[in-house]
């Protein structure tokens, strides 16, 4: 994984997989936001068997499908997970670029 950090409170990278999760917690993150729809290529991990492993870690996941710019709802509901969720955030996508632009439209 090629982690980018943008600030201290969130980070993005590509494609997060299952059995990455437990270092991702052991690095310190708190949240795990994922920006990708699910099936969007083959053999992509379905955002569920990322969600159990964040839980295992005691890391907190949010589902924020997004396909191209993102919506004022998406917006927002990104706002609102970012306001419970305490420590660092890692976005993931495919590439990363939706994560960011989700983290850029809240005025961070």
């Amino acid at each position: 994984m090629n982690i980018r950090k943008i600030d201290d409170r969130f980070a993005t990278t590509g494609q997060v997989r299952p059995d990455d999760v437990a270092q991702l917690a052991q690095d310190g993150f708190a949240a795990i936001v994922c920006a990708r729809p699910d099936n969007e290529e083959p053999g992509q991990p379905a955002f569920a068997a990322i969600a159990r492993e964040a839980e295992k870690h005691g890391m907190k996941a949010v589902h924020i499908p997004v396909t191209g710019a993102p919506s004022a709802a998406q917006v927002d509901r990104f706002e609102e997970a970012m306001e419970t969720i305490d420590g660092p955030v890692l976005g993931y996508c495919r590439s990363g670029a939706r994560s960011a632009a989700l983290y850029s439209s809240i005025g961070q």
